[in-house]
């Protein structure tokens, strides 16, 4: 994906929240077991640590994505770049052409 498609959405911050939650409760039941740091606790803590440094990474530097909207404008724009592209095809007359006379 080119740097300037990364979109970061209310989706993604709420399957963060999510990521960071599940992690939570992964650490108090296996400390509850008495397995936080026994031979298999540690590298499914390793990986599951892993996975929300990298999107927490993400979360810190989503003022660098596009929002939804310039990413969805990006694509028209982009779209209408292309060589092939012709105004009178019938899939690019939405969103921003209304039906045509008759």
């Amino acid at each position: 994906m080119a740097e300037h498609d990364e979109v970061y959405d209310h989706g993604r911050a709420a399957r963060l929240v999510e990521l960071l939650r599940a992690l939570a409760d992964r650490i108090q039941e296996l400390d509850r077991q008495g397995r936080l740091l026994s031979d298999s606790g540690v590298p499914e803590l390793l990986r599951l640590m892993g996975d929300a440094r990298t999107e927490l990474f993400h979360y810190e530097v989503r003022s660098t994505y596009d929002t939804p909207e310039v990413a969805e404008s990006r694509r028209i724009v982009d779209e209408a770049g292309r060589p092939d592209f012709s105004p009178d095809e019938p899939e690019d007359d939405e969103p921003w052409r209304g039906p045509r006379p008759a």
